[in-house]
């Protein structure tokens, strides 16, 4: 994934910055922009616009908002995924911007968004009713925000259903795992992985616990499971 200055807060933080002319680049500068949105597509979490500006059409992706076509939006400060494919919509993007928010005005993109970190943004996964058997030496999710603090930086086992699961984003694959327990609400654990997953499985993996980590514009985990491997896959239910 190449950062690029253009619309307003990445959703996702990518490493490199590239200005050259690559297939799909698209050749904006720092500052504020503005568009006309030309299509809209819902998902589950996301909201992608295509979006109109100076007869150059490029596609943003956002958390859930309300959008209409001929709405007009200030942007700036993005981050593009070439080939990003969203399993939801079935769909492939061959470029696509990922923000954390637009504005209907220049001044309102300049303010910028709420100092990153300061609340964690929560990720819209329903919880579901599940009984999942603690795997054979490790913790539950509950246990695992319970007692985070001591658990940093150590590897542990979890066994959890794929409840959500977004493959290829900044390298990594990214999973959404639940067992059926909470701690103080909280029941959704984010993981990263090289390797591959589909929801719907019932899996034991293993990771390093890593906390407070904040990847910017807002995009906080006080607990993500890093360095995923896969230990056991059950058949999906």
């Amino acid at each position: 994934m190449k950062k690029y200055l253009l619309p307003v807060l990445a959703l996702l933080i990518s490493a490199s910055c590239n200005r050259g002319g690559n297939k799909g680049e698209i050749p904006y500068q720092s500052g504020i922009h503005k568009g006309e949105v030309a299509e809209v597509l819902q998902t589950t979490q996301y909201t992608y616009l295509l979006v109109n500006e100076n007869d150059n059409e490029i596609w943003l992706a956002l958390p859930k908002m309300e959008a209409e076509p001929g709405d007009v939006y200030f942007f700036k400060d993005g981050y593009e995924m070439t080939d990003f494919k969203s399993q939801e919509l079935g769909r492939t993007f061959p470029s696509v911007y990922f923000l954390e928010s637009v504005g209907r005005s220049a001044e309102e993109v300049e303010k910028g968004p709420v100092a990153a970190g300061n609340e964690p943004v929560k990720a819209d996964v329903r919880k579901y009713d599940l009984k999942i058997t603690k795997a054979e030496g490790g913790i539950t999710i509950a246990e695992l925000f319970q007692k985070k603090s001591s658990l940093e930086g150590t590897r542990i086992r979890i066994k959890g259903k794929v409840v959500h699961y977004n493959p290829g984003i900044m390298n990594l694959n990214w999973i959404h795992l639940q067992d059926g327990t909470s701690f103080s609400g909280k029941f959704d654990l984010t993981a990263t992985s090289t390797s591959e997953f589909s929801v719907g499985q019932i899996v034991t993996v293993e990771g390093i616990v890593v906390l407070n980590k904040d990847f910017g514009a807002g995009y906080f985990y006080d607990v993500l499971l890093g360095e995923v491997s896969l230990i056991e896959n059950q058949p999906r239910d």
